[in-house]
């Protein structure tokens, strides 16, 4: 069986930035066991497996370990794809989820624009120990809050978010939750980072699904409905992010750097 592969990287418009995915086009589905198996082979941050299915795609992400319900990186990287290598002529590209409804991707000038739910947070009513242990943190200096399975720290200053180094083995114990930290910062609106060890990312790269709640929280806090945001993991990636009632839109771009087929 040949599988069509390809790796791109996302958020970024510079080969080895951003957050690497692999991206499969299978003819039909494969069992769970063989998809898990494939995305543990690429070892990137997450594979998309995408079935065409009249104009859309249904989409499904694997991390090295396990599915996850909503993979913003490995999304954007699947319609740069199709819109700039496999099906050129499109301005849009519509997927369909099993989780998250239907995302679109439309071109935007030089960048694609992917729609996407918007998060609310809310606030942590008790904050785990093994969070605040794994943090550093202390009431004076940061916000907890949760949605969609993560906790988001917010910290009084960006440079607590660039030398983190927080303890991903506590993390680890607060599965099925990932941990985002952020905090506002002079060059951009605001900076990430995200760390999601029980999913087998110890810091994951770039996170769209994360600035899903991220842009909203600091869209209201700032007074706006454009941010520019960056992500500084060691990898870096940024992107533009647009608030609209109940959807979040991520503008950025992407780079490929691997086209091949995947012999199974």
């Amino acid at each position: 069986m040949r599988v069509p592969i390809y790796y791109v990287d996302a958020f970024t418009d510079r080969p080895f930035s951003g957050n690497p995915a692999a991206v499969c086009f299978l003819d039909s589905w494969l069992d769970d066991g063989r998809l898990r198996k494939v995305a543990a082979e690429n070892n990137l941050s997450a594979t998309s497996f995408l079935v065409q299915e009249g104009n859309q795609y249904t989409i499904r992400w694997f991390t090295r370990s396990c599915e996850i319900r909503l993979c913003g990186h490995a999304t954007f990287a699947s319609a740069f794809v199709l819109l700039h290598h496999l099906e050129p002529a499109l301005n849009s590209i519509q997927f369909k989820t099993l989780h998250s409804g239907t995302i679109t991707v439309t071109k935007a000038a030089d960048s694609l624009s992917m729609d996407l739910p918007a998060f609310t947070l809310t606030s942590c009513k008790a904050t785990p120990v093994a969070l605040v242990q794994a943090l550093g943190l202390t009431s004076r200096s940061s916000e907890v809050l949760e949605a969609n399975n993560t906790y988001f720290v917010v910290f009084d200053d960006p440079e607590r978010v660039r030398i983190l180094r927080p303890d991903v083995r506590l993390i680890e114990t607060l599965h099925p939750y990932a941990v985002s930290v952020s905090a506002k910062d002079d060059g951009v609106d605001f900076v990430s980072r995200y760390f999601a060890p029980s999913y087998g990312l110890a810091e994951d790269p770039v996170t769209g699904s994360a600035h899903c709640g991220l842009a909203p929280y600091w869209g209201k806090r700032l007074g706006k409905e454009c941010l520019h945001a960056r992500q500084v993991s060691e990898r870096g990636g940024e992107m533009w992010c647009e608030i609209s009632e109940d959807r979040v839109k991520l503008k950025g771009k992407a780079v490929l750097t691997l086209q091949g087929t995947l012999l199974l």
